[in-house]
């Protein structure tokens, strides 16, 4: 059955949905609410603070107006509630015109702004609909990514339509759900879609991550056994070449830098192929070690690969490698490389007159075929995936591999989550560098902290500000990046911002970067891409807007981009939702700058979904990144996987978890 087969799906809406990467209902089914519009609760507009989202029972008092503010035209609207006043707003949307009438009442949800301090809030973008009608706007909503044409109602009906025919089944062996009591998968897809209650969210959530991770940890268990392939390459690299090397950089090795590079030693010395995880936190050194391994391999005559999720990082590492081994020939590979360079580089790998290659994806490209290739390192190996890695060492006849993380998870969880690695751990705390204080900036500072970021670009110092969103939605329960980086240069005109996100080329993003790094703005305003390793030392100054929407260890690494120089540095933290347990996190964050300790407190509060999402595992659990379950849920999982082995009525398990991992692989690779 295709998508176009299911009722109210059109040709354009498919397309649509293909952007989504929706390409059969199999696949609707499995895209899950990324948050939930909870419509049971009206409040007063008085009531509610600077970004608060809220449901508002209001009469609309006033005819809508087109307003201009320089050539971005809005509507806006006047609106009473029980004699409070207050505006509605709405950013690319004239159409809204022809649906609100003066004198009639309405309900309205969104975010409530009142940045300027004048006592008289409006609403951004807030969805609505006629009071009396009230057919959408109740209840618990669910609330989807969108692109294209595509609206919250058309997901909506095309996930109800979906259910009646893509309902999944289980892999779990019948005797142990039965064992276990656990929920039949298929009424647990449909809870999630269309819960009537909070409670049903949480449950179905645990039971869909339950099966997901059940399927990923027998699949690592099916390709364990590929990293005891035996060793093609012989190193001749000694110990004495090693610490000949370790020399040449600025700084002595820590202990745990130390011990990491024996234990690549060892891997590599040994009779089967390395496939290690380094995990470390912020500026711990885990660079110099993966250069240790490079020249591991270069210094025996062969060929070793780096690559990073972007190309401000890869090229970042490129210069570290050319730094440090002036000797080797070194190329950059990546997306924006010119055609004709390209070729020449693949030619180069292919005859052996390159010993490194430094990139981003365009590296694991099918016609990339390295002479040699005896070493490679994936940087921020949460960005790429098991399949994505596997790739690259298969350029190589049983290459090493060596995948690098900055984000550290509790120990457990490694040994478990990432069942086809072994682990090294640097625990030894960064190199010195400058101190970050941390603050939680209250509603009624924002202005004093504006001018003092103004003051400090004025002296050369540079800030980031954050912001978790691209763009606005329907449901304006955030600010954008967009409308941060306007509003900004309205505030500040003497200070030279540049706007920086995801749906941004990558080599306009790269240049961006370069023209920051080059101290052309004073400060940027992004999206979390900005997490990844970017090295600029003159940022000393972090602001985080709703930082109660981030994990902990998420908010760790950002705050890890500045105080990266020689400057006292400082990171805010700006709350959009106040709550004890939003303060409760942000005070672990302000209070600790151990990033392994910071995780076990991120699992702790946060939960498996929140805690791993994308971030660790790369696309192989992409699907249920919008899904919000305890960490307990990856342990149940683990305890299944071992008793499922012994179950008579397992069928063919295995074959179900690496036709599983295969479908995956083929998505990441193509």
């Amino acid at each position: 059955m295709q998508l176009i087969d299911l009722r109210g799906i059109s040709e354009k809406r498919e397309k649509d949905l293909n952007k989504l990467n929706i390409f059969t209902p199999e696949d609707l089914v499995r895209y899950f609410p990324r948050a939930y519009l909870d419509l049971t609760q009206q409040q007063k507009i008085s009531s509610c603070y600077h970004n608060d989202v809220a449901l508002v029972a209001c009469r609309v008092a006033s005819p809508p107006q087109v307003v201009y503010a320089g050539k971005r035209p809005f509507v806006k609207v006047w609106c009473d509630q029980e004699g409070e006043r207050f505006s509605a707003i709405w950013f690319n949307a004239l159409y809204v015109r022809q649906h609100l009438h003066a004198g009639e009442e309405y309900l309205f949800y969104g975010r409530v702004s009142n940045r300027w301090g004048t006592g008289t809030p409006s609403m951004v973008n807030p969805s609505f609909e006629p009071r009396e009608r009230n057919v959408r706007l109740k209840g618990i909503v669910p609330v989807y990514g969108l692109k294209g044409s595509l609206t919250q109602r058309a997901v909506r009906e095309a996930v109800r339509e979906a259910l009646r025919y893509a309902a999944p089944s289980s892999a779990i062996p019948p005797s142990l759900a039965r064992r276990y009591a656990l929920q039949p998968l298929a009424e647990a897809y449909r809870r999630i879609h269309a819960p009537a209650a909070q409670e049903e969210i949480a449950a179905a959530s645990a039971r869909i991550a339950l099966e997901e991770y059940f399927l990923l940890i027998t699949a690592f268990r099916c390709i364990k056994g590929g990293k005891e392939e035996a060793r093609a390459f012989r190193y001749t690299c000694t110990a004495a070449d090693m610490e000949a090397f370790m020399a040449r950089f600025p700084f002595s090795f820590t202990e745990g830098q130390k011990k990491a590079v024996a234990e690549i030693m060892a891997d590599c010395s040994g009779p089967h192929r390395m496939n290690r995880l380094l995990q470390g936190d912020v500026g711990c050194g885990k660079t110099a070690v993966a250069l240790c391994g490079v020249y591991l391999a270069v210094k025996s005559g062969f060929q070793a690969a780096m690559i990073a999720p972007t190309e401000v990082l890869a090229a970042q590492n490129c210069e570290l490698a050319r730094r440090y081994l002036p000797e080797y020939r070194i190329a950059f590979l990546a997306g924006s490389t010119p055609a004709k360079e390209k070729r020449e580089i693949k030619r180069a790998l292919a005859a052996g007159e390159l010993d490194v290659v430094c990139g981003t994806h365009a590296v694991l490209q099918e016609d990339v075929q390295p002479r040699a290739l005896a070493f490679c390192v994936c940087d921020e190996q949460h960005r790429f995936g098991v399949a994505q890695r596997s790739a690259l060492s298969e350029k190589g006849a049983g290459a090493d591999m060596l995948v690098m993380s900055a984000t550290p998870i509790p120990r457990t969880l490694s040994l478990i989550f990432y069942g086809d690695l072994d682990i090294s751990e640097i625990r030894d705390k960064p190199r010195a560098r400058a101190e970050i204080v941390t603050a939680v900036i209250p509603r009624h500072k924002y202005d004093d902290m504006l001018a003092y970021i103004a003051d400090e670009a004025q002296k050369g110092n540079q800030s980031y500000f954050v912001c978790p969103k691209i763009e606005g939605d329907e449901e304006g329960s955030l600010m954008s990046v967009t409308e941060l980086f306007d509003e900004l240069r309205a505030r500040l005109p003497r200070v030279r911002f540049a706007l920086l996100h995801g749906r941004m080329k990558e080599k306009d993003k790269a240049q961006v970067m370069a023209d920051f790094k080059a101290k052309k703005y004073d400060c940027l305003v992004s999206t979390t891409v900005i997490e990844v390793g970017v090295d600029v030392p003159d940022a000393t100054i972090m602001v985080i807007y709703n930082a109660e929407r981030f994990g902990l260890s998420q908010l760790h690494q950002l705050r890890g981009r500045v105080g990266r120089g020689v400057k006292k540095s400082y990171c805010f933290l700006l709350l959009g939702a106040d709550s004890p347990e939003a303060r409760e996190r942000l005070s672990a964050i302000k209070h600790s700058a151990d990033g392994f300790a910071i995780a076990e407190k991120d699992l702790e509060m946060r939960g498996g979904g929140d805690f791993f999402g994308t971030r660790q595992s790369g696309r192989m659990l992409s699907d249920i990144k919008n899904l919000h379950y305890p960490a307990s849920v990856i342990f149940e999982a683990k305890k299944l996987a071992d008793e499922a082995v012994l179950c008579a009525d397992a069928g063919d398990l295995h074959a179900l978890a690496l036709q599983k991992y295969e479908s995956l692989r083929e998505v990441v690779l193509n």
